[in-house]
């Protein structure tokens, strides 16, 4: 099951590179293909999400940090659709790499973390995880072919380095929030890459913004 999935990924970017070598694709079909990959990627982390609810504990929610403490809370975003109807095609490919490669790290704490955390579907969340990990990657390098084909501004960068180190805690309680919460952020930052991938497959096949 584990080889099937990354040949998945090497066959996706397989596809990807070779389409983009082609100045007859339009970039449409490179957004749409990404799209889906960012689709994949929000819905896993969703249901990872789903399966860490199954056993936390209450105290963990009134515990658990605000969603404005996430590390990458400071880069500003469009809040809904109708704003990021107004943001350039550049600036949200911008965005869209800029969150992505802030997770490079914290999926990796997610990872190592996993391996003692006091849950029951342990290994079920491990499994997710590096899946999650396999699909950044394999997103990041599609976005980068794409930010090459649309010019300097969609290629910039911004750092929003992951300070919160590899200890998610010692005691139980401590392990369960800090993993959830981590794992809300990323979850949080998905459903934005993939909102912004959808406008701008929006507006490469020229829809009308009511239709996106």
């Amino acid at each position: 099951m584990a080889q099937r999935k990354i040949n998945g990924n090497q066959l996706f970017m397989t596809v990807l590179y070779a389409v983009a070598a082609c100045g007859a694709v339009p970039i449409s079909d490179l957004l749409d293909r990404a799209s889906q990959r960012s689709d994949t990627l929000h819905s896993l982390s969703t249901m990872l999400t789903q399966d860490l609810d199954s056993h936390f504990p209450p105290i963990g929610r009134m515990i658990m940090p605000r969603p404005s403490m996430c590390h990458t809370s400071s880069l500003q975003t469009p809040n809904d659709k109708e704003q990021a109807l107004q943001v350039s095609e550049s600036d949200l490919m911008s965005l869209a790499r800029s969150l992505l490669q802030a997770w490079s790290d914290p999926l990796e704490v997610l990872s190592t973390s996993v391996k003692t955390l006091p849950h029951p579907a342990q290994n079920s969340i491990s499994n997710k995880i590096k899946e999650l990990q396999e699909h950044s990657k394999s997103l990041g390098d599609g976005l980068n072919i794409l930010s090459g084909k649309m010019g300097p501004a969609a290629q910039t960068i911004s750092s929003l380095p992951y300070s919160g180190g590899n200890d998610i805690g010692q005691d139980r309680i401590s392990k369960l929030t800090n993993f959830h919460f981590l794992l809300s952020c990323f979850r949080r930052d998905s459903h934005k890459i993939d909102s912004f991938l959808k406008v701008l497959r929006c507006r490469a096949a020229k829809l009308q913004p009511e239709m996106c």
